[in-house]
């Protein structure tokens, strides 16, 4: 098992345009609200990605719980437009903080708001996907975010973050990206293991089937939406474009670094053009 997942990493070193996706629950702490010092490593670590020549687009969450943190709220917001009200509120300041950590390591950043709407016109597509391409021909990168203020797919009442899995497979599919990094809290899909309670890291995937997602539990989550189950749907649709996807913990330090090095940790789904 371990040998045939690194046989299919050993082309990840190669992959020319690599989306990162960023889950909340690795952005914010658990009151919702940014951890900087999180957020200064995992942009050192895409920083250190793009020096080495990849093109990078970055999937991030986290608006809400900005907007938390600034207008002083302890708990999240029940009503919606309340929610939205903080996803406003903290956009900016999200956008800003990225600007001047991405910044002090030689890179422009520019914001992507986005609704799955915009997906479903093929004129939008067309001015998104040109809008991408310009944007990492000019070598900035790109920091895509869910249109919250606007859209409620991802912010219904029990929810506190969305988290932008979904969001990550079409961007993937618009841009014909090589490689999606799906950064969560655990590091990747598990499986039962001898031993009662005991579980095992699954190191790859050829195909995602019904089985795969009854290995799945449901999230308990108050930070994200849809758990490993979310992650594997959009692993699913991004495989069937022709990219690859790993699923890591973006909790650990060096997590991309040992990606995008082909290394054996988190899951790995195998594009299906392989």
């Amino acid at each position: 098992m371990k040998h045939a997942s690194l046989k299919f990493r050993a082309g990840i070193p190669e992959a020319r345009r690599v989306v990162i996706k960023i889950g909340s629950r690795v952005l914010v702490q658990k009151t919702g609200r940014p951890d900087r010092r999180r957020m200064l490593r995992l942009i050192a670590d895409i920083s250190a990605i793009r020096k080495a020549g990849h093109e990078v687009v970055v999937i991030t969450s986290g608006a809400v719980g900005t907007g938390m943190e600034a207008l002083g709220m302890k708990t999240r917001p029940v009503l919606l437009p309340e929610v939205q009200m903080a996803a406003a509120v903290g956009q900016t300041r999200l956008m800003s903080r990225y600007d001047e950590m991405f910044g002090a390591k030689g890179f422009k950043v520019g914001q992507v708001l986005l609704t799955h709407s915009d997906f479903e016109h093929k004129v939008r597509q067309t001015n998104i996907t040109r809008t991408m391409e310009a944007l990492l021909r000019h070598g900035v990168i790109p920091i895509i975010n869910e249109n919250d203020v606007v859209a409620d797919e991802e912010l219904k009442a029990d929810m506190a973050f969305g988290d932008n899995d979904f969001m990550a497979a079409l961007v993937v599919k618009l841009i014909r990206a090589d490689l999606l990094i799906i950064l969560t809290t655990v590091d990747g899909l598990r499986e039962p293991a001898a031993g009662e309670g005991r579980t095992r890291r699954v190191p790859f995937l050829d195909d995602i089937t019904p089985r795969t997602f009854a290995l799945v539990g449901a999230s308990d989550s108050t930070l994200s939406k849809g758990g490993m189950g979310s992650k594997l749907r959009a692993a699913q649709t991004a495989a069937k474009a022709g990219c690859s996807v790993v699923i890591a913990n973006g909790l650990l330090s060096g997590t991309l670094g040992k990606v995008m090095a082909g290394d054996d940790t988190g899951t790995m789904v195998v594009a299906s053009a392989l």
